[in-house]
């Protein structure tokens, strides 16, 4: 079943945020995106030079006309546009107990432009009420009391505060649950990429959480997830504009695998005699290399987004390896364990920061189940001029 996926925001005459950005997010991770706009917005990379709210009417009859029709398995909020659609927009979402609702609190565009008024942000203690999760960053988290706790204790959502504006190499997103089952916080820290390339990050991360919920994930995996699809989108930005420009969410491709149980091919490994010739000889061919580990090993990235690679041959060496990623190596082990599948060696994190277990098919050709997220096309060793 396709994850049907419900996005009430504004739309970006840009395209790097707002409505735009949340389809683009929902269409590359396998989500149907269905709409409620909320406002109409002239901005670019630049800044915002105007801001049309939609009658909160028209908001109310889109949302209708999709959950009457289509059916709803997540929704993501974000740009709200008015106090009164706020309002209204919760009592709506109040009507569908069970389908988990993130709400990313847009108040300030990545230019700086002012998106809510004071009363409109005092309306999202309304939608806060009916949400899953709320994902601020540290100025909307300030906006809103600067306490997440007191949030989650008032509210009953997760809260999701985004570390971006905290400055440093680092970036911290430290997850505070409403679910007495998970650990009350939970930090992911990477580092920080260096980019003015930004603008939409947040709309895509409320919408990529969105999708790991609908395909029922818990919540710290569809975090999880969602961060690692902003972070590779971020890096394959195209550079557009002259200010804050959009992310590559088109390039994010065979990196997310929204599957518990279906593994995705995307990294083949053939031994070579000589890795100069045969790094020679796969360039030619127009693959692009992004990892240069010699005398031993060097890695190739071709116009799919799957990545291949050439390993020395040695005495250990055990032919062409086949790697299939998995949405959850572990999870995915121990069910062929239970079908009986026997493994070579199970899950275990290895130093090139891949998670890998090995088996063989029935013709002894070695296979690799892993998960390796942006260590597979963006390791810190890829090279500069890939």
């Amino acid at each position: 079943m396709t994850p049907r996926i419900l996005i009430i925001a504004g739309s970006d005459s840009g395209g790097g945020a707002g409505i735009q950005a949340d389809i683009k997010t929902v269409t590359m991770l396998g989500g149907h995106a269905m709409t409620a706009i909320t406002a109409i917005t002239a901005q670019n990379t630049l800044g915002v030079d105007g801001v049309h709210p939609i009658p909160t009417r028209m908001v109310v009859d889109q949302i209708d006309a999709v959950v009457r029709d289509l059916g709803v398995d997540a929704v993501k909020i974000g740009m709200i546009g008015s106090a009164r659609t706020a309002l209204a927009v919760a009592e709506k979402l109040a009507e569908l107990p069970g389908v988990p609702v993130v709400f990313d609190p847009v108040m300030v565009a990545s230019s700086g432009a002012a998106l809510a008024d004071e009363a409109t942000i005092a309306a999202f203690e309304r939608l806060m009420r009916v949400a899953t999760v709320v994902t601020p960053n540290l100025p909307e988290l300030a906006a809103l009391g600067g306490d997440a706790r007191a949030l989650v204790k008032a509210h009953g959502c997760a809260v999701l505060v985004k570390g971006g504006h905290a400055g440093g190499e680092q970036v911290t997103d430290r997850l505070y649950s409403s679910d007495p089952e998970d650990p009350p916080e939970i930090d992911w820290t990477n580092p920080r990429i260096d980019s003015t390339n930004s603008h939409g990050t947040g709309c895509t991360l409320s919408s990529a959480i969105a999708c790991g919920l609908a395909a029922e994930w818990d919540l710290p995996e569809a975090v999880r997830r969602a961060r690692r699809f902003v972070r590779i989108a971020m890096r394959e930005a195209p550079g557009l504009g002259r200010g804050h420009g959009p992310m590559g969410h088109q390039s994010v491709r065979l990196d997310t695998n929204m599957s518990f149980f279906e593994p995705m091919l995307n990294q083949v490994t053939v031994p070579a005699d000589d890795i100069a010739a045969s790094e020679k000889f796969y360039r030619l061919l127009g693959l692009r290399q992004i990892v240069r580990a010699s005398p031993r090993y060097a890695r190739f990235e071709t116009e799919g987004g799957a990545t291949f690679s050439i390993e020395a041959r040695d005495e250990t060496a055990r032919g062409p390896v086949v790697f299939f990623e998995c949405g959850d190596l572990d999870v995915t082990v121990a069910y062929l364990q239970q079908q009986g599948f026997r493994f070579e060696s199970e899950p275990r994190d290895e130093s090139w920061g891949w998670r890998e277990a090995r088996l063989r098919d029935p013709a002894g050709n070695p296979i690799c189940l892993y998960q390796a997220g942006e260590m597979r096309r963006f390791p810190p060793w890829r090279l500069g001029d890939a």
